[in-house]
């Protein structure tokens, strides 16, 4: 049996380093989203358990809206920020390979991460108006990709997965299989 060509390196890497489209981004963000909100509600959970054993009252967290809200908006802050700032990534991203880069490719800093995250609530604002130019743009890039003068690309690791399929395809085949015994 003569041994299989690995695929042209073109197919291989992908889309790697290409903007990423608008439903890659939708579905990061939704997991980061419920990233939020799960680590918002053990913290919470945690805080109102941690509060019932140290005073023997229970924290009743429907009467502290306000201070709820303020929580939540800065664990979101951080959340992004600091992530962004960190990789280029935040979970959800990292999930399905996506990474914010500067516009001209080159790493994050960390004040583009700082406005991105700061500038991203008003992307929503005014019925999702921010985003169309993830629709629209050859860049894609939102409103808060253009104040931060950034751009979302895919980055997964392509080589790893053509070394991969390397590895598999110099792996002798099972006997059974091939027809040799």
């Amino acid at each position: 049996m003569s041994p299989v060509a690995p695929p042209p390196i073109e197919q291989t890497l992908g889309r790697q380093g290409h903007y990423a489209g608008g439903a890659s981004r939708l579905a990061a963000f939704a997991l980061d989203v419920g990233a939020v909100w799960l680590v918002y509600t053990v913290g919470t959970a945690a805080l109102s358990l941690a509060t019932q054993l140290v005073t023997g009252r229970s924290l009743v967290l429907a009467r502290h809206q306000l201070d709820g809200a303020i929580v939540l908006v800065v664990w979101s802050f951080v959340y992004y920020a600091y992530q962004w700032a960190l990789n280029g990534k935040t979970v959800g991203m990292a999930l399905l390979g996506l990474q914010v880069v500067r516009a001209d490719g080159s790493p994050l800093t960390v004040r583009q991460a700082v406005v991105r995250t700061l500038v991203l609530p008003l992307s929503f604002a005014l019925a999702g108006t921010g985003l169309l130019g993830v629709l629209v743009q050859r860049e894609r890039r939102a409103l808060h990709d253009l104040v931060a003068r950034t751009a979302v690309v895919y980055s997964w690791d392509a080589r790893a997965a053509r070394l991969r399929w390397l590895a598999r395809a110099d792996r002798p085949s099972h006997p059974a299989r091939s027809g040799t015994r």
